[in-house]
């Protein structure tokens, strides 16, 4: 599979990891956006949150998130969590993930 976080999971390529469980890694962004800015990635191979089932993994995603929130200080001011689907939804890179953006006050308040 020519997947770049499969290559980040198989260890084929090096990444900056923040936390790790049995079946998430969470990475700190290359490109990032804001300050804090990591990626929580099952180990699983899933395109999109549409083809993932697993109501375990998914909280175990949230979960693992929380932690590598906390761990990077930027659990008390507030961070963001964002799962893009698909290309119109801002998906780039098609293997479930889910952004943790934090480290200043985000715009574009949502609710």
């Amino acid at each position: 599979m020519n997947c770049i976080f499969c290559k980040i999971i198989s260890k084929e390529i090096k990444a900056d990891v923040a936390y790790e469980t049995p079946n998430v890694v969470v990475i700190k962004d290359v490109n990032p956006q804001a300050p804090t800015h990591l990626l929580a990635i099952p180990k699983k191979h899933y395109s999109t949150i549409l083809d993932c089932k697993d109501g375990a993994l998914l909280a175990e995603l949230f979960t693992a998130a929380a932690h590598a929130a906390k761990a990077a200080g930027i659990d008390k001011s507030g961070f963001r969590t964002i799962v893009n689907t698909n290309e119109e939804g801002g998906q780039t890179v098609f293997h479930l993930h889910m952004h943790i953006l934090g480290g200043r006050p985000l715009g574009g308040r949502m609710g």
